[in-house]
């Protein structure tokens, strides 16, 4: 068993804002594979089966700075590897719509992911990055904005690339998926 976790902010207010793009991700898997959520483990949790393999897809229903709580209620339960975990967030120290795929490293300056890191004990979890660009004012602003009408429409085709990379991380491997998806 696999496990997508998108990180993002619980809430109608949050919905399509720049730090949501994780949740943007699952979003996209759910309509792909025909997924239907439940409340457990502190989230939002569906299952679909990709190549054979469950993969459990999670939007945590705590705010981006305690997704970690949720990783580790899922990991714990299913007796999982750290590795198991494909993260998939925002990066805005990325371009617009780059994808950035690591088999593991550090938070980055991400609230969410220094979550995770802390609750799992562990930096040795894949994860996927979308650029959503640098601010130009302050970051609490930024990352909480919406996308422009510009922006959203790039954003569509990484978000669909993001899906991609998770189902390919799935059956073919993070080196794989950093091979197809990452930046030259």
């Amino acid at each position: 068993m696999k496990i997508v976790l998108g990180i993002g902010n619980p809430g109608r207010e949050y919905a399509m804002t720049r730090h949501n793009v994780g949740f943007m991700v699952i979003d996209e898997l759910t309509a792909i594979y025909n997924v239907s959520f439940r409340e457990r483990f502190k989230g939002l949790t569906g299952e679909a089966i990709i190549d054979g393999e469950k993969i459990l897809l999670i939007k945590p229903l705590t705010y981006v700075n305690e997704a970690g709580r949720c990783a580790l209620d899922v990991v714990n339960f299913y007796k999982l590897s750290v590795q198991d975990v494909i993260v998939v967030c925002d990066d805005a120290n990325l371009p617009l719509g780059k994808l950035r795929i690591r088999r593991q490293g550090s938070d980055g300056g991400h609230n969410g992911l220094k979550s995770i890191i802390y609750n799992l004990k562990s930096e040795d979890f894949p994860r996927i990055r979308i650029g959503i660009d640098a601010p130009q004012h302050d970051m609490v602003s930024h990352v909480l904005g919406r996308f422009s009408n510009e922006e959203s429409a790039v954003m569509a085709q990484s978000i669909k690339s993001a899906a991609d990379a998770a189902a390919c991380i799935i059956k073919d491997g993070v080196d794989a998926a950093m091979n197809r998806y990452n930046p030259d």
